[in-house]
């Protein structure tokens, strides 16, 4: 099974990646050993997580959740699916991201 998840950092940002292991995963942000983005950022909390059963399935949802903006992810991780579709017919094709993560 794989994880895609969503982070709070301390800075109020929020950062979207994937595992294997999410228990494992976690671990290593909250520590700091993870280069990167998360690095700095300590400390960092678990807002959402989803469950995929294929590595494929997981790359598809991170990188699609990551296109999307601040209030779209904060809306999905609120099951607000209604929200989320209104924001979806807001963005025009080619615009650019306005979230952080």
């Amino acid at each position: 099974m794989f994880w895609v998840y969503i982070l709070r950092c301390a800075d109020e940002s929020y950062y979207t990646g994937h595992t294997d292991n999410l228990e494992q995963r976690l671990g290593q942000h909250q520590a700091g050993e993870c280069e990167g983005y998360t690095a700095m950022r300590c400390p960092v909390e678990l807002v959402w997580s989803q469950e995929c059963v294929t590595r494929e399935e997981v790359l598809l949802a991170e990188r699609q959740i990551k296109g999307w903006s601040r209030r779209k992810k904060e809306a999905m991780m609120c099951g607000d699916w209604q929200e989320v579709a209104r924001l979806a017919r807001r963005r025009k094709k080619g615009d650019p991201s306005t979230g952080s993560g």
